[in-house]
């Protein structure tokens, strides 16, 4: 029986491994003033999170945009401010999907938003250290993640140790501005 059971956990845990890991997922590379940053999406776990952002993408919305809020062992956003700090705002707004059952762990893709679950746009962050405190429990929504980095991790790191300041009244802005100079499907 005890035997039974192993097997049938090992085969749950082997089949949500190869849905994170599908080779037909689609992936967006992210290149930065620092470096590139290849991001796969989870597009059977996020359906909607995934088709706002790759609508986005081909819009080339991200494109000259900054990773605007970075905070060390916590999280680095961006997808909403120019480098001269101007927000950009999108079209349409995306429902929740956090009860996916994708946590925010280190390297993960999540969807930024205001306190309505249902709020998330543009704004994207890449999480540089678990946060389990970001999803969703019992209830409460948390932060849809979408995606995951799977080349770049270094990159991303480097941006987490920029220096930052206060700027216009937002906190952890880097100094130097960190910009995504393309973002585009691979």
């Amino acid at each position: 029986m005890l035997r039974r059971l192993l097997i049938v956990t090992l085969s749950v845990f082997a089949m949500a491994s190869a849905t994170l890991a599908a080779a037909d997922n689609p992936k967006v590379r992210m290149t930065t003033n620092l470096g590139v940053i290849d991001i796969e999406l989870l597009e059977k776990l996020s359906p909607l999170t995934v088709a706002n952002f790759l609508g986005l993408v081909d819009q080339g919305f991200y494109n000259g945009l900054i990773f605007h809020r970075v905070i060390a062992n916590f999280v680095i956003q961006g997808g909403g401010y120019t480098p001269d700090m101007q927000f950009k705002s999108g079209a349409k707004t995306v429902p929740n999907e956090s009860f996916n059952g994708v946590q925010n762990a280190k390297g993960t893709v999540a969807m930024a938003r205001l306190p309505d679950p249902d709020s998330a746009d543009t704004q994207f962050f890449i999480n540089v250290r678990d946060n389990p405190n970001l999803d969703a429990a019992g209830q409460r929504a948390g932060y849809t993640v979408f995606g995951r980095v799977i080349a770049g991790m270094d990159v991303v790191e480097q941006i987490e140790l920029v220096n930052t300041h206060l700027y216009q009244g937002l906190s952890a802005v880097p100094v130097d501005p960190i910009i995504i100079e393309k973002a585009e499907r691979i």
